[in-house]
């Protein structure tokens, strides 16, 4: 559904994507993982052909970026990270707005947004900027859907709304995916990762893995700690001068030990570690294995 081959984009001396060659199949949710300034929504721009690229192809539906630019733009529906719509118009009018630009209707194509729209209904009278953060949301993905496109961009849907909002979002997503709805979705956060079929792990315009969730943080082979003491800042610092130690990094309430030793029963590993810890005269250490998520094997690929 998507194909991309060597596709580069430069910006001055700054390359923002870098020879990236990936493919979507039909149905999928695929995740474009990575920290702001990775590269995602360069490479979303040029799948949406808003932006030329430098070298490479892609194709998006079977049309290509460039050459089929106007039909493409009516098989796809485009979520950029910021809010786009129109703040003055209510919530009724931006959906009527967006549909009549695609020779359609609010009542034509309901019955892909209704499970949605519904949410937001209650409210249709009330101007675009007055709705709160996920509310907007509802309303973009709405206005994106409206047309019903082949394919549906999202470029860090999550930012800026509350824990709730995004995940009653990703929710609906996954009911948009039932009805064979193909997504490229783009997020930094990395606990996202899990809700996507497959996933590309993104950094500095390069492409450092793709999997599904599930193959990512297999392929994290090395015996990994979470760890934490009364002081975390010194519990980090002691920690990466242990014998042994592959990377340590603060992770949640955490400090995440990744050891080089993969022969070494875990039993005997956390006795060493709390030993060596208590040495350094820390309080109230707990330790237990982790279990290695999106994050960890981020961190990993970005360091090698």
């Amino acid at each position: 559904m998507i194909n991309i081959d060597h596709l580069s984009k430069s910006f001055a001396a700054v390359q923002a994507v870098k020879d990236i060659t990936l493919s979507v199949e039909q149905g999928e949710i695929f995740g474009i993982i990575g920290p702001d300034g990775a590269g995602k929504t360069t490479l979303f721009r040029m799948l949406t052909s808003l932006m030329l690229p430098d070298s490479g192809s892609a194709s998006v539906a079977g049309l290509d970026v460039v050459k089929d630019y106007k039909r493409l733009r009516q098989a796809i529906g485009y979520m950029p990270g910021r809010f786009s719509l129109y703040q003055d118009l209510t919530v009724e009018e931006n959906l009527g707005f967006f549909a009549a630009v695609f020779g359609t209707s609010i009542r034509e194509n309901y019955d892909l947004i209704a499970p949605i729209y519904s949410q937001i209904e209650p409210f249709k009278a009330r101007r675009a900027g007055a709705l709160s953060g996920g509310m907007k949301q509802k309303l973009a993905l709405c206005c994106a859907l409206i047309h019903k496109p082949e394919v549906l961009f999202l470029d860090e849907p999550g930012t800026g709304v509350d824990p709730v909002s995004r995940k009653e979002f990703w929710d609906m997503l996954g009911n948009l995916r039932k009805q064979g709805l193909t997504m490229l979705v783009s997020t930094p956060y990395m606990d996202e990762a899990a809700l996507c079929s497959r996933v590309a792990l993104m950094q500095k315009g390069e492409i450092m893995a793709i999997d599904t969730p599930d193959g990512i943080t297999k392929a994290f082979q090395m015996p990994l700690y979470a760890v934490r003491s009364d002081n975390m800042y010194q519990l980090i610092k002691d920690l990466r001068t242990l014998d042994g130690m592959a990377d340590c990094y603060a992770f949640g309430e955490f400090a995440h030990l990744k050891m080089l030793d993969t022969a070494t029963p875990a039993d005997i590993a956390t006795t060493r570690i709390t030993d060596f810890l208590q040495a350094k005269n820390h309080r109230n250490v707990e330790i237990k294995t982790a279990a290695p998520t999106v994050e960890d094997c981020f961190i990993e690929l970005m360091r090698n």
